[in-house]
């Protein structure tokens, strides 16, 4: 054969397995349709993650002053917020919220050691709000001179966090709130600079008075199809310009029209599969079809395991989600206690925190955050990559379920066993020391769930083999001479193959 046939064979080759490639992703692609999207896969890896951390950070972090919704607060006639804004900075057709962007400087944000501290408490997931209800970007767009880039900081945020966190080898997340804009800010009110159409840019379109701003109700005007359209354009360029691996929504989606809401799902499916990444959306409520995304929860939990992948938002502060002068920090007991519990229901936990608008992260928060992550790297193995059990668990910690519900929830003990599993292994996880031996009671003979034999017990962060009894009441497992750590302890079964 010769070079001219060998060449002319081996580009008709190629050509057919571009073909066959291209027709594959072409039958791949999935339509704005609910139909079509529920088709998308939850990845493996957001399975195995099970912890991230992400962070609310922006103008409204400046005045630091109760809650991130100051910004909205300030607004309203009689609101203790408004009276403090007003004896702080002046009057609102002085000094409104625009007015903070100049102050929300970070000169001391460091994106590489931000990302570095998220990896060393164990975040397998991490990143930004790109845009919270305020209205502005916190990232460098073409599409509004309002963001970070042209304004504040001056810089590109969620660019920076993109590469100092793939650089840690994490997945690079986003949070968009955007949908809140609508009816945010009183933009109806002349007598305040959110009235002015000069600011719409940042304040949103003009609303009537009244519209709703926690819930719409029928008589509620919706967003027209320009902001529907910026929604989506914004959220278009985000996928462009940095191609998440996971976007997070706020709730209140269910706003936006429809339409809107499948065409985004669509383009970003379509074009994680252009990145050759696996990606994650979640949707809190409903505003988005069941099993077009993965469901999230806000400051709560399941009270059950549940047979489906799910997220949990929350913060480290009892309080706020962004930095205020006040804060009331979980300790970083809770928090474990609190990953163990949603993990052996089939859930992963998104932590939240709070930088100071310099662009520091809390001392208080950067110790927590260490302390997760020594607690992880011992007891990491009963976490990462595990499955949900025939069972979650046992003991007396009762959850209540519900929308902003987890200040309900009492703290977990030393009876509050929680089951995860892995390849041949069972994983039980006490949320503290017991005072003598440890007696599951769900292990025990009578209850049936535990048909596998026992090899052996260990305790995670030790090597020695642990002395064990199975009766019809219990799983007796004799404790080590010495615990370690503070916090809930991992015991490793391993079955007899």
């Amino acid at each position: 054969m010769t070079n001219v046939i060998r060449f002319v064979v081996a580009v008709g080759y190629m050509t057919v397995l571009v073909g066959c490639k291209s027709s594959q992703q072409e039958e791949k692609k999935y339509q704005p349709e609910w139909s079509s999207l529920q088709k998308h896969p939850v990845p493996e890896w957001f399975e195995d993650a099970k912890f991230g951390i992400y962070f609310h950070w922006g103008p409204y972090s400046v005045p630091a002053h109760k809650t991130e919704w100051y910004s909205h607060h300030m607004y309203i006639e009689g609101n203790p917020i408004r009276k403090y804004h007003e004896q702080t900075y002046g009057p609102l057709d002085e000094f409104g919220y625009k007015d903070f962007i100049p102050m929300f400087t970070a000169e001391n944000f460091d994106a590489g050691a931000w990302a570095k501290l998220f990896k060393k408490a164990g975040a397998q997931f991490a990143g930004p709000v790109a845009e919270h209800a305020d209205g502005f970007a916190m990232w460098d767009s073409k599409l509004t001179t309002w963001d970070a880039m042209d304004m504040g900081p001056h810089r590109d945020i969620v660019g920076e966090m993109e590469k100092a966190i793939r650089e840690e080898e994490m997945k690079f997340i986003i949070t968009y709130h955007r949908h809140w804009l609508y009816s945010w800010f009183p933009t109806w009110d002349t007598q305040v600079d959110a009235g002015n159409p000069k600011w719409e840019g940042l304040y949103g379109p003009k609303v009537p008075k009244g519209t709703f701003v926690m819930a719409n109700t029928p008589t509620d005007p919706l967003p027209d199809d320009a902001f529907n359209q910026e929604w989506l354009d914004r959220l278009d360029e985000l996928m462009d310009n940095y191609q998440p691996d996971m976007i997070w929504f706020d709730n209140k989606m269910d706003i936006i029209g429809e339409e809107y809401r499948k065409q985004f799902l669509a383009n970003y499916y379509n074009k994680a599969l252009e990145w050759d990444r696996e990606v994650v959306c979640t949707y809190k409520s409903e505003d988005m079809a069941e099993g077009s995304a993965v469901l999230d929860l806000e400051r709560s939990r399941m009270s059950e395991k549940k047979d489906f992948p799910w997220l949990t938002d929350d913060s480290i502060d009892w309080e706020a989600w962004s930095y205020i002068a006040n804060p009331r920090y979980k300790s970083a007991n809770r928090i474990v206690d609190f990953l163990v519990d949603v993990v052996s229901k089939n859930g992963s936990l998104l932590l939240n925190i709070p930088p100071t608008p310099d662009g520091k992260i809390p001392e208080a928060v950067e110790s927590r955050l260490l302390e997760l992550g020594e607690w992880l790297s011992v007891n990491g193995e009963a976490i990462y990559g595990t499955r949900p059990w025939k069972i979650y668990g046992e003991g007396p910690q009762e959850i209540t379920e519900g929308h902003l519900s987890e200040h309900k929830n009492p703290p977990a003990t030393s009876k509050d066993i929680r089951f995860t599993t892995k390849d041949n292994h069972l994983y039980i996880t006490v949320l503290g020391w017991p005072s003598d031996s440890l007696a599951v009671r769900s292990l025990g003979k009578a209850e049936g769930y535990l048909d596998q034999q026992i090899s052996s017990i260990q305790l995670l962060g030790d090597n020695q083999q642990l002395s064990w009894q199975r009766t019809d009441e219990a799983l007796m497992i004799q404790l080590p001479n010495a615990k370690h750590g503070n916090y809930a302890h991992a015991f490793k079964v391993t079955f007899k193959q």
